[in-house]
């Protein structure tokens, strides 16, 4: 099966670079369900971190910048590289240390879309201007 992001590529366009949820920003989660595993609802707790992790698609492409929040419902957000005013990265205290933050891109004529908990943000900002930089 597909994923979100690579379904909706169009004729020419290529993933450039992928960013993903960070499994430190569902420390809590992870930490609850092996906690109360042996009660069973551990499972539950686990299962809702994994689903956390896995139902988030950021990419950037050589022509867009490409968002997808949801398992059941679907929230998407696709902004032309053109477009794209600025990506901002958020990083607290233990954000720094384990590497992940909030991305906060900004398009004209859209609002700000804040992007939770993506691992590795600084390597996302990087590839966008790269993108940015080589679409002119």
């Amino acid at each position: 099966m597909a994923s979100y992001v690579e379904g909706t590529l169009i004729a020419g366009e290529k993933i450039l670079h992928q960013g993903r949820v960070s499994w430190w920003a569902v420390w809590h989660l992870l930490l609850a369900g092996v906690v109360l595993l042996p009660v069973a609802i551990g499972l539950v707790f686990l299962v809702w971190a994994w689903i956390r992790v896995k139902s988030t698609e950021l990419a950037i492409t050589n022509k867009r910048v490409i968002a997808k929040f949801g398992f059941i419902s679907r929230n998407t957000m696709e902004i032309a590289i053109q477009k794209v005013e600025s990506i901002q990265v958020h990083q607290s205290l233990s954000g720094r240390i384990l590497n992940y933050g909030t991305l906060i891109v900004s398009g004209t004529g859209t609002s700000h879309a804040p992007i939770p908990s993506i691992s590795d943000p600084m390597a996302f900002r990087r590839a966008f201007l790269e993108a940015q930089e080589q679409k002119g």
